[in-house]
């Protein structure tokens, strides 16, 4: 069967992901137990694995009792942090499960943690809090050069791909990316369709990779109107990426 992708929601703003075949079923930073567990009851699927992006208590909260029902292997990040982890994983790995069927490429990003990681296949990114919606996480363990590297090595994926990231941030991040970019008329029309769908109590994920090289100020450090507002908000800035995206998420961090 083809492969289905279903958000549920956690907490606030977290969604768990859940990857499923109408049998069988992974979930993504398991924030909380609770509901995942309803899931599956209500859809009769069958853990068989658990991805983690990172160590946050938001996307790890509910792997304890997630475990304590369903035996099945936990993929995450070489982080110790996470002791639920029992296949960890880096740079270059390649994440296998058999039911359903899934390959996901790792990649290391660092930034919002030192130790968090991305999954990607041909069709798909799960980007937990590296790269949001119009946004990206805020920098907890990391330097603005580390997340941009990160981010970065999204350059050559296609822009097909969709974006499935931790958390319902699009609208929010809608508002200040327009403050950067005020005259990005995609940004615009994405920022209309998100509250369309947010005042129809639908989500506004998963988006994708171009989408966001369009309108997400963190993934365009390098674009002229970027860079111009960045040295609008701090003088001196100059042109260094960098420099650029540290200043934008200073910016967000208010």
């Amino acid at each position: 069967m083809p492969l289905t992708i279903e958000a549920v929601p956690v907490l606030e703003t977290n969604y768990v992901w859940a990857l499923h075949d109408g049998s069988h079923c992974v979930l993504v930073d398991p924030g909380s137990a609770a509901e995942p567990l309803a899931f599956l009851e209500k859809n009769r699927l069958e853990l068989t694995a658990i991805l983690i992006t990172h160590h946050h208590r938001d996307h790890t909260g509910g792997l304890g009792d997630i475990l304590s029902r369903h035996e099945v292997p936990v993929w995450g990040p070489r982080d110790a942090r996470i002791e639920q982890v029992t296949r960890p994983v880096g740079e270059g790995d390649r994440i296998e499960i058999d039911r359903p069927s899934l390959s996901f490429q790792v990649l290391e990003t660092p930034g919002h943690t030192t130790s968090h990681i991305m999954l990607h296949d041909d069709e798909r990114l799960i980007s937990g809090d590296t790269l949001f919606s119009i946004g990206c996480g805020r920098l907890f363990e990391g330097t603005p050069e580390q997340m941009l590297a990160s981010l970065d090595k999204l350059s050559n994926l296609s822009g097909e791909l969709k974006i499935y990231c931790g958390h319902e941030y699009t609208l929010d991040n809608c508002r200040f990316a327009l403050e950067v970019e005020p005259d990005n008329m995609a940004l615009k029309q994405r920022f209309e369709e998100a509250r369309g769908l947010r005042e129809q109590g639908r989500i506004t994920l998963p988006s994708t990779l171009a989408e966001e090289r369009a309108t997400n100020p963190f993934l365009r450090a390098r674009e002229p109107a970027v860079i111009e507002a960045a040295n609008r908000r701090e003088p001196g800035t100059g042109n260094n990426p960098a420099a650029v995206f540290g200043v934008i998420r200073r910016w967000k961090d208010g």
